[in-house]
Formats: C-alpha cells, sequence, structure tokens
C-alpha cells in the first residue's frame, strides 16, 4: 500500500477487485451455455438436414509425407518369336501311264528296242503262236527260232484270235454262193482263191482289204465261191512201155 493512497481509495479499489473476481465465473458459465446451445444447433442441424454437411477434420490429420519418387525402369519389349510357317511341298505329279489301246481289228506294229515276240504277244493280249503264224510269211520266220529285230513291222491281229483249222467245202456249191473262212497259218489270198475257186480281187472287194499281205491268222474271210473254173491238174501220162524185140 502506497502511502499516498488513503483509505476510501483502498477499499474501493478492493470493491473493484470484487466486482471482477465475481464476474469472472459468471463469463465462464455463461459462455459454456452459448457452446452447448451451438453444439445442439449444430446437431438438431445435422439430422435434419438431407444432404449431410461433411465435417472437415483436416485440422487434426497429420502432414502426410511426400512420397519419394522411385524410377521404374521402362519395361524391354518382347522379343518377337518368329513363327516357323510350314509350307506344304508341291505336290509330286504323278507320272500319267500310257495306256495301249485295245485293237479292235489287225494292225501294224513297228519293233522298238527291248521288244521281242513274247513281249508284244503279252502286250497286245494275243497268243504268241498265233502273233507267229500270222507273221512267219510276212518276216519269213523260222518256226523253231522266230527272231524279229527293231524296225520290223508286225502285223498284231485282234485279242482273242485263235488258231484256225482247216473247213471242208461242200462239194457243188452254186457259184458266187458266199462261206466264211477262218485263215489257217501259211495262207495268201492267191492261196485262198485258188482252193475256192474265186480271185484274189474279188476277196479283197468283199471284204474291204486295201494291202492283200494284210492277213493274218484266225481272220475270218467272206469267200464267193466257185466263180471261175478250176484248172485241171496236169497229170504225167504213164510212159508207154517199150517193145522187146
Amino acid at each position: 500500500m502506497s502511502d499516498k493512497e488513503t483509505p476510501k481509495e483502498i477499499i474501493d479499489a478492493y470493491r473493484k477487485q470484487q466486482v471482477r473476481s465475481e464476474k469472472w465465473p459468471k463469463r465462464i458459465f455463461w459462455g459454456f451455455v452459448i457452446i452447448i446451445l451451438m453444439a445442439a444447433a449444430g446437431m438438431i442441424f445435422w439430422f435434419t438436414s438431407e444432404q449431410k454437411p461433411t465435417l472437415s477434420l483436416a485440422f487434426l490429420a497429420s502432414k502426410t509425407p511426400t512420397p519419394t519418387q522411385t524410377l521404374t525402369p521402362s519395361p524391354v519389349p518382347p522379343t518377337e518369336t518368329p513363327t516357323l510357317t510350314f509350307t506344304e511341298p508341291p505336290p509330286t505329279e504323278t507320272p500319267t501311264p500310257t495306256l495301249t489301246p485295245t485293237a479292235s481289228g489287225p494292225f501294224i506294229y513297228t519293233v522298238e528296242e527291248g521288244d521281242n515276240l513274247y513281249s508284244i504277244a503279252e502286250r497286245f493280249d494275243v497268243e504268241i503262236m498265233v502273233l507267229i503264224e500270222t507273221n512267219r510269211e510276212r518276216l519269213e520266220l523260222d518256226p523253231a527260232n522266230p527272231i524279229i529285230k527293231v524296225g520290223d513291222e508286225i502285223l498284231v491281229p485282234p485279242p482273242g484270235t485263235e488258231l484256225a483249222t482247216a473247213t471242208p467245202l461242200p462239194e457243188g456249191m452254186p457259184a458266187g454262193t458266199r462261206i466264211e473262212y477262218r485263215v489257217q497259218s501259211g495262207d495268201t489270198l492267191a492261196v485262198i482263191a485258188a482252193e475256192f475257186n474265186s480271185t484274189v480281187e474279188d476277196i479283197m472287194d468283199v471284204n474291204e482289204l486295201e494291202d492283200p499281205n494284210a492277213i493274218f491268222v484266225g481272220q475270218v474271210l467272206v469267200i464267193r465261191v466257185n466263180l471261175v473254173t478250176p484248172v485241171p491238174t496236169a497229170t504225167e501220162a504213164p510212159p508207154t512201155p517199150t517193145p522187146t524185140p
């Protein structure tokens, strides 16, 4: 206490201090009341509002550390695996076999390298003996050892031709009568014409033959018989016996 303060000043100062002391509890009390009312108002607004306000607690969040950037190496592009393409080899061309035509009639075959009578007979489905007999006179073949050479022209008869057998001719047949005759081994058109009293020209005309030598064993010919008068065979007169004196 200062010596200059009077008792009245001291009492007034004390009273002011008392008044201040009494006002602080009231202020605190009313401060709490106001806070409670504000909180209550906020809760009512929260529950009654259709769109709920978002309560930001950012001030309570701890500071997010800045992530350290890690350099990730760029991925190496995968190496392309080459695709194996299998290419089929071109198809092998199958050689077309040469078909031997089936003979429907006699034809001439020229002998080639490597040919023989047996291979030709088998190739054209002809009996070997028929082939030999057909060409025996034409090629002057030896029946015991028939040999052909490259370039020879062989007359090939149709498949299935058989060796002919002699057919007896009835006697007294009218001139111009047609008969069928199967060519035999050793026959020629001249021999056949002489046998049946016909002519080579007539036989070729009737059978539409172009070559008189192009006939073969087993071939069937149409012959008109007795077209010419048979020439009598000359016979030698028996020797006249000489009288003995």
